[in-house]
């Protein structure tokens, strides 16, 4: 079993900012697998599913965890020790600063980088080694500072690129179960989705 879980702020007042992304590319699997997300005992909202996986059909709950970014890892351990999923089966979607507005970037396992949720996790599961895959949400603008810019909205030219990475990233965290993490970089680490 695989849990695939994408971080972000669960108010309305946070639709559309960067550090939704997470919450974006899950809602991406959501409608790919025409899912129903309902609200449980993990304090996320989630929907099983079944994936191709290496070794066959594979058991995969989709989550948005309602513990709000800097908690995200109370809402995943929750999950994870009631399905007994190894941290190596748990796929993070999340937003990063560090790479500019449609590139993506998958690792296998890694520190926090600054990122809340992730610290969160990582504290959580007592652990760095689980795949995640970052969403590139661009940098900061001079004298921006980090919250305005996380809570920030993504310019119309921007929101079309965000579209697409937030497809890619799906698509990213099922090669993941169904090819292994090094063929998820392989295929997606180089890729730059760019403004039409």
């Amino acid at each position: 079993m695989y849990i695939i879980a994408g971080l972000g702020n669960p108010e309305k007042k946070y639709e559309g900012t960067r550090h939704n992304a997470g919450f974006e590319a899950a809602d991406e699997l959501r409608d790919m697998f025409k899912l129903k997300l309902c609200e449980n005992k993990f304090n996320a909202v989630c929907s099983s599913f079944f994936a191709e996986g290496r070794e066959g059909r594979e058991k995969v709950l989709l989550m948005k965890p309602l513990t709000y970014m800097n908690r995200s890892g109370d809402s995943i351990k929750a999950a994870a020790d009631y399905y007994k999923v190894p941290n190596e089966n748990i796929i993070i979607l999340y937003d990063d600063i560090n790479f500019p507005v449609g590139r993506l970037r998958i690792r296998p396992q890694g520190s926090a980088g600054g990122h809340n949720g992730i610290k969160s996790i990582i504290g959580r599961l007592g652990s760095e080694d689980f795949p995640r895959v970052r969403i590139g949400v661009g940098g900061l603008s001079e004298n921006e500072d980090m919250i305005s810019h996380v809570l920030g909205h993504f310019s119309p030219e921007d929101t079309a690129v965000m579209r697409e990475s937030y497809k890619a990233a799906a698509e990213a965290a099922l090669t993941i179960i169904k090819e292994g993490c090094e063929a998820a970089m392989n295929r997606f680490n180089g890729m730059s989705i760019t403004k039409a």
